[in-house]
């Protein structure tokens, strides 16, 4: 495996110069940015022009990750040369959170499975619900076959986002990017490391990723009352205080955060479904523990490589963690480089979601707030 990589920012154009590096037709080319970058199109076209027999995939970002650097308004590039493993790219379109279970079993149902070791998948961020898309996905591919990836963000507006698939680009596309081959190697990890405080409360009424009641009393109204003054900053405040939701029978929670509020029907929406009879308590952040969360997510993802070294490595990290971390964000990311080593080339995006299982055997999960990592190599 080769990887090349480029970025893209206003004040300094490409650098390297686009078509710079020694992957000589790459088969992949991940395209992380700005939105307004991306849909503005001169840099997407000449990424396309430059690498015309590549696959190219990826998205509208809260932030892009290349190396250990974070960046904002820019494109990051990574072209691919991959030795023995084969690529196939599918899209479908989910314009409603309610038609993302179809939607995942779609998009899988697309994919010839002889073979199929790995999807990755980048997914609108506004405009879907990915308990639902990595259910449906599940679904309908065969036991064994992992699924990473993450949902496209805004920087910090939640107003559009976009992804990008070969020679599509638009707001409602879920793009799946499957990875043949046995000599292929996948380790992934996840991990958060926000602290949990306040008391825990019972999901009393709810749907899908909607919440209307905790401990039978308005979710919105209680929310609002810890969130004190940050409650006129809804829905970017809620980035610094997810909820902790924990579904009936499960020891393990997840972590989720609100897409939106409805202060008519004083509800809140999630990226991810909040089921009734869940328990829920809200969480916040110590940026040190963020930093130890990445770094074990990290291990997680190398044990997984099974004693291979990393090729080339995915950091999707939730724009929350950047939010809190501010300054220090780029901690979280050489914590990961520490772990994984310097064989690797890194890169990645901040995120509205991210998509990972919790462990080895585990079905794929939507995460909030959350670091996952995704690392291939080549046997």
């Amino acid at each position: 495996m080769k990887v090349a990589q480029f970025r893209w920012t206003k004040d300094e154009g490409w650098n390297p110069g686009l078509g710079a590096g020694d992957v000589d037709s790459p088969d992949v080319a991940f395209v992380f940015g700005a939105r307004p970058v991306l849909q503005g199109g001169d840099q997407l076209t000449e990424v396309r022009k430059q690498f015309g027999n590549a696959i190219v995939m990826g998205g509208s970002t809260s932030g892009e990750i290349i190396d250990e650097e974070v960046l904002d308004d820019s494109l990051v590039v990574s072209a691919i040369k991959f030795d023995k493993t084969d690529l196939k790219l599918h899209s479908v379109a989910c314009a409603d959170g309610g038609a993302s279970l179809e939607a995942g079993k779609e998009l899988g149902r697309k994919f010839e499975t002889q073979g199929l070791r790995h999807v990755f998948v980048i997914s609108n961020g506004l405009n879907v619900n990915g308990t639902d898309l990595t259910a449906g996905l599940t679904d309908v591919l065969p036991a064994g076959v992992t699924i990473t990836g993450g949902l496209t963000g805004d920087a910090a507006d939640f107003a559009e986002t976009f992804v990008v698939a070969g020679d599509a680009g638009n707001a409602t596309m879920v793009a799946g990017l499957g990875l043949y081959g046995d000599s292929l190697k996948v380790g992934f990890g996840s991990a958060g490391g926000w602290d949990v405080f306040g008391p825990e409360r019972r999901v009393t009424k709810s749907s899908g990723g909607v919440l209307n009641e905790l401990d039978g009393k308005s979710a919105l109204a209680l929310y609002k009352e810890y969130l004190g003054e940050h409650a006129n900053e809804l829905p970017g405040s809620a980035l610094l205080f997810p909820i902790m939701v924990t579904r009936e029978g499960s020891d393990r929670g997840v972590v989720r955060t609100i897409l939106s509020v409805d202060e008519a029907d004083n509800t809140m929406t999630f990226a991810g479904d909040v089921a009734e009879g869940a328990k829920a308590q809200l969480m916040k952040a110590n940026t040190d523990r963020l930093v130890d969360g990445a770094a074990s997510a990290a291990k997680a993802c190398i044990d997984g490589l099974e004693g291979v070294p990393a090729q080339f490595t995915v950091l999707v990290s939730c724009v929350g963690r950047k939010l809190v971390m501010k300054q220090r964000v780029e901690e979280e990311v050489e914590a990961v480089r520490e772990v994984i080593g310097d064989r690797s080339a890194m890169t990645g995006f901040y995120s509205y979601g991210e998509l990972a299982p919790y462990e080895a055997g585990s079905p794929c999960e939507l995460h909030n707030q959350t670091m996952t990592i995704t690392a291939f190599s080549e046997v």
